[in-house]
């Protein structure tokens, strides 16, 4: 063996002098931000199909380990569903809802009914990946869901428009409502809540029949709303009151109803539809919450009725039909929504053509719609300078234009 080639055995060891006996240079090279934006314009488009499964393909962080990250509305997923009573599964339905999302993109996302894309407008909106939560320990889990809505909630947006960012909510079980508002309270105050659902979810944890009884029994997915009202998160003025809509659900007796009552609601019913549509759900709606206080949105995906979405946990047979869901959440765009959830996706159940995940994906939009929406027209007012209801190039506020 040659002595050069002894020489760069021995130093085989050292990456450096391994290149120089090597001949060979590993320069980073500096790219312009010219070549970066081809490199973009090349590669970057995704098709519905393709890519890394995120909501409406929005850009991913896992927000919790990053607390830099700061955004207008972040989707964040909660797979938790151990305080069910009947069916569980709803933990898949954050990943469910996002595969079933994948039509939904940037470059095709405008939406006509609000004129509006939410995906290429002022809000910088970030999927933040999911909640890790514990599944054997609800107790545990409420205080993880509490914390990391919290933790979220209370970022500062990157938006002037707002005061605080929103967060919608991918269940899971109906039970995140709670930690949610108790989060929500925080920055906000008690809040009106408009709840969709087959059920009341107002029930006093006793009207579970059971010998058994703990503390962590009292925290399910058909209590979490009285536990709110009892905890001080939600509005109990009489003139201020809280809506259910939807609600077609079996009771124990009457005796349901005055526990609701109590709790300061307001009911329609699924049969409210047949009598006065869809414009007369909106009117109720609105009428019952006006468009300036600040509303939590909840969408129990069983509203529907078993042959739109037969993937939930608690079917009952006789809802509304995904158009008319769609068609209400639409004609209350107005609302002050300062937060959502979407839950009770258990995708186990539904058919091969993914219908319940995919009307949750559609009422998302809807949501993001409506909140982009409303902050542009509150950009109008402060500013002075939208364009409208037409393309959007407002100045100063870190807003991007509308594609």
């Amino acid at each position: 063996m040659k002595p050069r080639e002894l020489f760069c055995l021995a130093v085989s060891y050292g990456s450096a002098l391994v290149r120089a006996c090597g001949g060979h240079s590993h320069e980073v090279r500096e790219w312009t931000q010219e070549e970066l934006d081809d490199l973009e314009k090349k590669w970057g488009h995704e098709w519905g199909f393709s890519g890394i499964s995120t909501f409406a393909h929005l850009e991913y962080h896992k927000c919790l380990t990053t607390p830099s990250e700061l955004f207008d509305i972040a989707i964040i997923g909660a797979p938790f569903d151990t305080a069910v009573s009947y069916r569980p599964g709803a933990r898949f339905g954050p990943r469910a809802i996002r595969a079933a999302s994948a039509r939904q993109t940037s470059f095709r996302g405008y939406n006509p009914r609000a004129n509006i894309n939410p995906y290429a407008n002022w809000a910088k909106i970030l999927d933040c990946g999911d909640i890790p939560v514990v599944p054997v320990d609800n107790g545990m889990a409420l205080k993880q869901m509490t914390a990391a809505f919290t933790e979220l909630g209370s970022r500062p947006p990157v938006s002037p428009l707002l005061a605080k960012p929103k967060l919608i909510t991918l269940g899971g079980d109906h039970s995140l409502s709670l930690p949610a508002l108790r989060a929500i309270r925080e920055l906000h105050g008690p809040v009106r809540v408009l709840h969709f659902d087959a059920h009341l979810d107002t029930w006093h944890p006793s009207k579970y029949p059971s010998y058994w009884s703990s503390d962590q029994g009292r925290f399910t997915h058909g209590s979490m709303f009285w536990l709110a009202g009892e905890e001080g998160l939600l509005s109990n003025a009489s003139a201020a009151p809280n809506v259910h809509a939807g609600l077609r659900t079996r009771l124990s007796g009457t005796g349901d109803w005055d526990d609701d009552d109590a709790q300061n609601w307001v009911r329609i019913s699924a049969d409210d539809m047949d009598d006065v549509g869809t414009k007369g759900i909106v009117d109720q709606i609105l009428g019952a919450l006006g468009t300036e206080d600040p509303v939590y949105l909840s969408v129990d995906i069983d509203v529907l009725d078993p042959a739109f979405a037969p993937g939930t946990g608690t079917p009952e047979p006789g809802g509304w039909t995904t158009r008319e869901l769609i068609r209400v959440l639409r004609g209350i765009e107005g609302l002050n929504v300062v937060g959502a959830d979407v839950v009770e996706v258990a995708p186990a159940y539904q058919g091969v053509g993914e219908e319940t995940a995919l009307a949750a994906a559609q009422v998302v939009f809807e949501l993001l719609s409506s909140m982009v929406k409303r902050g542009r027209e509150e950009m109008g007012k402060t500013t002075g300078t939208g364009t409208g209801t037409g393309g959007l190039k407002v100045q100063g506020v870190g807003e991007r234009e509308e594609l």
